[in-house]
């Protein structure tokens, strides 16, 4: 009865192992899709891909992350991809706000343009109109 429970445990495993690796392939076509359509830049899709080739290495290679966490002393391997997954969310919300931050900055710089080019347009018209009279 143990010798059942441990080969359904490994298919399970051996299962899971190959969604992750097809989620990693559907994830990068999913990416490529959107820069060809251009709704997507090649800047952020790079950080994507990176994710997508991740999952797939992941999912061939199980062991790998193992090691990884075994060289750098992590006493539970697994936990090292949610510190990674963490880590990666936390530098795309840095990005989204100093690009978010960049934007309004120009967004006034392009208003205190317009208002000065308003101005300077009203008074060469009031100009025109005294000249006239």
């Amino acid at each position: 009865m143990h010798g059942a429970l441990e080969d359904r445990g490994r298919t399970i495993v051996k299962d899971f192992h190959i969604l992750m690796s097809t989620l990693g392939v559907g994830l990068g076509a999913t990416i490529l899709v959107l820069v060809r359509r251009d709704h997507l830049y090649i800047r952020h899709a790079l950080v994507w891909m990176v994710v997508a080739v991740a999952s797939v290495v992941l999912g061939l290679w199980p062991s790998l992350i193992d090691r990884i966490g075994e060289g750098l002393g992590v006493g539970y391997p697994p936990a090292l991809l949610f510190l990674l997954a963490i880590m990666m969310l936390i530098v795309r919300a840095v990005i989204a706000d100093i690009a978010f931050t960049r934007l309004n900055r120009d967004v006034r710089r392009l208003n205190q343009r317009i208002a000065l080019i308003e101005s300077t347009s009203r008074s060469g018209e009031a100009d025109t109109i005294g000249q006239r009279q």
